[in-house]
């Protein structure tokens, strides 16, 4: 019988949160969700110029955004309390004295100068800057005296000779050869502890059985397996995803504001739209479906289909499954998503739209075949709520108004007082588009002869929803002052 998954996804909270590491965290929610298993979120915030409430904040409600929940974390507790990593500092410390009374650490008392030294010989050499044990046989006496007598020092762990090799659950066999690797600080000068060595520490803490994260750990889990070994448990199983690429294969970088998460939920992208693109980054159902729900993914994620290479996040692509999700959700969803945006362009308030939401959401209904993010639906009904008498008039739109000549715009004109008494009287659309499409027949000339003219006057675009859509939004009495305005505007 398999024991049930613990996995983590332990975000730095010094900025907000990367599309990448979003991805990192949907796949150990997946994972965990498969299995019946467990999944942390554990704030590593060791950096304590960086770190902050608010990035830790931001990235928790990102990942809110998303649907995904963890069962342990900073802000629900659990048994492994606490979930962050600077909360957790008296038993780091403890067991990096364990470490060094078993003889796997030793103080360095190098200064920063030699070691800055150190590094810019080797860079000039062309080698690997590496540190290159001068403390690391220091008598235990020497080192007592040193302590005694002020010095700084850091405590270094004591890198064994040999390689270290282990299974990757996404890339098979790994080794890296220790002489590649150096004395790693385990604890600075100042008394705080390195990632290296507190992510472990946690990670034992709080029975993690899967540390899946982005191939740029890759180059950490030797010494992190080293701490394990040392410390006589079980290694856990790593697994590196493979990095996101951006445009050209270029790496995405955490410090652009594109790649925030943040920055695709405020342009409009529907979460569930993100959650199902960021699945197929490095990771496919089948190789054709792409569209899936996240019960789905969970049935059907394992980290052995997981791919090596980079995954390219293709933003057109993201843009096209966002609009995808935005055609196929409910209405008034739509509707309620939308609404921010809207008010955000400052057409309305929040209350005359909740006065007359039906109404709203019909206007909705005619953006979203035409639109694939949120944000872009207060631009297709910016001429709703423009004065009768003053709507802006596209350049193309008059143009094409204007193209027919004089008497197109006459019968305009025409049309407005013919199509006053039907508005009144409540004619539904397909009657009124049938009576009108009459109307042009008994005129003798093309629909689009009218149809310019009119689409015009009413909206001042040249294109959009349906005629008797766009009477039925603006309603009898708007739609006869639009004309009556459009037709002397045009004329």
């Amino acid at each position: 019988m398999h024991t049930p998954p613990r996995v983590r996804f332990a975000p730095s909270p010094t900025g907000p949160l990367h599309i990448g590491g979003a991805r990192t965290a949907l796949f150990n929610w997946a994972f965990a969700k498969g299995r019946a298993g467990a999944f942390l979120l554990r704030s590593e915030d060791t950096d304590r110029e960086r770190s902050t409430e608010e990035s830790e904040r931001g990235i928790l409600d990102g990942l809110r955004s998303l649907g995904l929940q963890w069962d342990e974390g900073p802000d629900l507790g659990g048994p492994h309390a606490p979930y962050r990593q600077s909360e957790r500092l008296e038993t780091h410390l403890g067991t990096a004295g364990q470490l060094r009374r078993a003889g796997w650490a030793y103080p360095c008392f190098c200064t920063s100068e030699r070691l800055t030294a150190l590094r810019e010989a080797a860079q000039a050499a062309k080698q690997t800057p590496r540190y290159d044990g001068h403390c690391r046989d220091l008598s235990d006496e020497d080192a007592a005296a040193k302590i005694t007598a002020g010095e700084r020092f850091t405590l270094r762990f004591k890198l064994p000779e040999g390689e270290t090799v282990f299974t990757d659950a996404i890339r098979g066999e790994v080794t890296f050869a220790h002489e590649e690797l150096d004395d790693w600080i385990m604890v600075r000068a100042d008394g705080s502890p390195t990632y290296n060595f507190v992510c472990v520490c946690d990670d034992l803490a709080m029975g993690i059985t899967h540390v899946i994260r982005g191939e740029e750990h890759l180059v950490n889990t030797p010494k992190q397996i080293l701490l394990f070994q040392v410390l006589g448990r079980e290694v856990p199983t790593f697994a590196h995803l493979p990095l996101m690429l951006g445009k050209g294969g270029k790496k995405m970088s955490k410090r652009d504001n594109d790649t925030a998460l943040a920055a695709y939920i405020a342009q409009g992208f529907p979460p569930e739209a993100i959650l199902n693109y960021l699945a197929l980054q490095g990771w496919a159902l089948d190789g054709e479906t792409e569209i899936f729900t996240p019960e789905v993914l969970v049935e059907n994620f394992r980290l052995e289909n997981v791919g090596k290479s980079g995954s390219i996040f293709d933003l057109e692509k993201f843009s096209w499954m966002a609009g995808e999700y935005l055609r196929a959700e409910p209405l008034s969803q739509t509707a309620e998503r939308a609404l921010p945006f809207v008010l955000a362009a400052g057409f309305t308030t929040e209350a005359e739209l909740r006065a007359d939401w039906p109404q709203f959401e019909a206007a909705v209904a005619t953006t979203r075949e035409r639109v694939r993010l949120y944000s872009e639906i207060p631009a297709q009904l910016a001429w709703l709520y423009e004065a009768d008498d003053a709507v802006t008039f596209d350049e193309k739109a008059e143009a094409n108004a204007r193209k027919h000549g004089a008497e197109a715009l006459a019968l305009l004109g025409e049309f407005a007082e013919w199509v006053a008494p039907r508005l009144t009287a409540g004619e539904d659309a397909e009657s009124l588009i049938t009576a009108t499409k009459a109307f042009v027949k008994e005129h003798g000339v093309k629909f689009p002869f009218l149809f310019q003219p009119l689409r015009c006057a009413l909206t001042g675009k040249p294109g959009g929803p349906e005629i008797a859509d766009l009477m039925a939004l603006l309603g009898p009495e708007r739609t006869a002052a639009r004309l009556t305005h459009g037709a002397r505007r045009l004329a």
